[in-house]
């Protein structure tokens, strides 16, 4: 299949969006310097602030650039040489968090997590009294598809009086996330994930605690100093010109999941489509590789094939997408997404095409 050509989506980013957003996907840009786009953009705002649980008081930021922007602006803009920070490490992202911390000289201890493991209590305890200041964490490592508990990682925080930045950037709207109950600090996420819009807008939601935080940090950076970010914002703007296009989109698809009840009809839908699929795989020849699953995607184990081989197949000759991995899980995990603008009856597309690869010998 050539790019451009009808195919059903199931990666984890970019995912399929609704004709209301491609058709703004469609229009010239407008110019942003106007009442009008500030008028969207704190819209935007209050929406997103409202879907993440947060305080009233919160702050969210937009961010031109990938969901990596977004996590180098937080870690920078939160923590300094003087603090001491824990890394969740269960796969790439959490790779890319420690990367970050110490490109940035900032102190920083990662907690290992094996593939496919969760992250447990007895971990977080050895942990417990020892000084850290900060945790990072992708609190779905989307590179395995391992979905960590927020709870317990929670009330770890709270016990330590620890600065919370989650990484949701693959699990918002797709699993329940209530910022402000938790006591999370920052959070993250992404325009082509469950927002269902093109790539090129990250999203920091910051608590009041965070606000405060980050006004009376000195950032060297002019891009991502937040500081800069939440003061344009007072007026529904950007310091820089942002991807105005995709600001547009998410205030289209924010009003969307509004008008169709809210954050809790998409969370169901968004669960019912992976139940539905996960129930139909069990006669397949693919494990579940994860203890314990986020509803944005299912990791699948291939038991005598390539993994790699199936995308290709699927990609080449079925007209679908699904999501695979990189370095040593190439040939060994493929992932199949559940966000975006999917249906059940793509479900039963990929089934179909996963049967027939089956017996063709494909699939084995």
């Amino acid at each position: 299949m050539k790019i451009g050509e009808k195919m059903i989506n199931f990666t984890v980013g970019p995912v399929q969006s609704t004709e209301k957003v491609k058709l703004i996907g469609a229009e010239n840009v407008p110019y942003f310097r106007t009442p009008e786009f500030s008028a969207v953009m704190l819209e935007n705002e209050r929406l997103v602030r409202q879907f993440a649980g947060a305080d009233e008081a919160a702050r969210v930021v937009f961010i031109t650039g990938s969901g990596t922007a977004s996590m180098e602006a937080s870690v920078i803009n939160a923590f300094d040489e003087n603090d001491k920070v824990l890394v969740v490490n269960g796969g790439s992202f959490g790779q890319r968090f420690a990367e970050i911390c110490a490109i940035h000289g900032i102190p920083y201890t990662e907690i290992k997590v094996e593939m496919g493991k969760t992250l447990t209590e007895d971990m977080l305890g050895e942990y417990s009294g020892r000084g850290y200041t900060g945790f990072l964490v992708n609190i779905h490592e989307t590179s395995t598809g391992v979905y960590y508990d927020p709870w317990m990682i929670s009330n770890f925080c709270k016990k330590n009086n620890m600065f919370l930045v989650v990484d949701a950037i693959s699990s918002f709207l797709a699993d329940e996330f209530q910022m402000d109950e938790l006591g999370v600090d920052i959070m993250l996420t992404g325009s082509q994930k469950a927002l269902a819009c093109p790539p090129g807008i990250s999203l920091i939601v910051l608590s009041p605690r965070a606000v405060e935080r980050v006004n009376n940090r000195n950032v060297r950076s002019m891009y991502f100093d937040l500081k800069n970010a939440l003061k344009n914002g007072e007026r529904g703007q950007t310091p820089f010109t942002p991807a105005v296009g995709i600001l547009l989109q998410i205030n289209a698809r924010l009003k969307e999941i509004e008008q169709e009840g809210g954050v809790k009809e998409e969370l169901k839908r968004i669960a019912a489509l992976a139940a539905d699929f996960r129930n139909k795989i069990k006669d397949l020849p693919v494990d579940i590789c994860s203890e314990s699953l986020s509803n944005a995607v299912t990791p699948l184990a291939t038991r005598n094939c390539s993994a790699y081989d199936i995308f290709t197949v699927l990609k080449d000759e079925y007209g679908i997408w699904v999501c695979p991995n990189g370095g040593e899980l190439a040939d060994k995990v493929f992932r199949v997404g559940h966000i975006g603008c999917l249906t059940f009856e793509d479900n039963q597309k990929l089934i179909q095409a996963l049967h027939d690869l089956q017996k063709r010998g494909i699939l084995k």
